[in-house]
């Protein structure tokens, strides 16, 4: 494998560390910033990440359809179309949260719950970052570079969702 390679991951990883760094200094101000005028901050963050999540799911759905994976579909010009737009609304749902989470709260590692969910916040973003950086590479990434950095950004989106909006509905 080529150094070159290695640049969208170290540019995710920076990302990363950077925002779990930046999240664990950072002196939050305690205080609720409004979204979206619910009642409560944390209602709209819960609806806007199962938005994620659900449109995960679609992203999930569309790239085994493209990579011909999935049976009885055969592969089409539109599911590249759905593809980019459910990840494109996707990452602008997931501002909102993120914002509110880094800024409000910052990084917390006091229950394993909390700290799981921060991790998989900061390993988002930086998969993210990967995932987009090995798609503009003009040799388009290894064979397998995609499809890794999209199986970690869909992982780390369930491990959010399943640590803020599953705990929000059930407890």
């Amino acid at each position: 494998m080529r150094a070159g390679a290695w640049v969208p991951v170290v540019a995710g990883v920076g990302v990363a560390v950077t925002l779990g760094v930046y999240g664990r200094v950072h002196q939050p101000p305690g205080g609720a910033v409004e979204l979206a005028g619910f009642l409560r901050p944390q209602t709209a963050k819960v609806w806007l990440a199962t938005g994620v999540a659900g449109l995960a799911v679609l992203q999930l759905l569309s790239a085994l359809a493209m990579y011909d994976r999935l049976p009885r579909v055969p592969p089409a010009a539109w599911q590249a179309t759905l593809h980019r737009w459910s990840g494109r609304s996707a990452f602008v749902l997931s501002v909102p949260v993120a914002v509110h989470c880094l800024y409000v709260l910052g990084f917390q590692a006091g229950d394993p719950r909390v700290l799981i969910h921060s991790l998989c916040g900061c390993l988002f973003y930086g998969a993210f970052v990967t995932k987009m950086l090995v798609i503009g590479r003009p040799e388009g990434g290894s064979s397998w570079a995609l499809p890794a950095a999209g199986g970690v950004v869909f992982t780390a989106i369930t491990g959010l969702w399943l640590t803020s909006a599953l705990w929000f509905f059930t407890h």
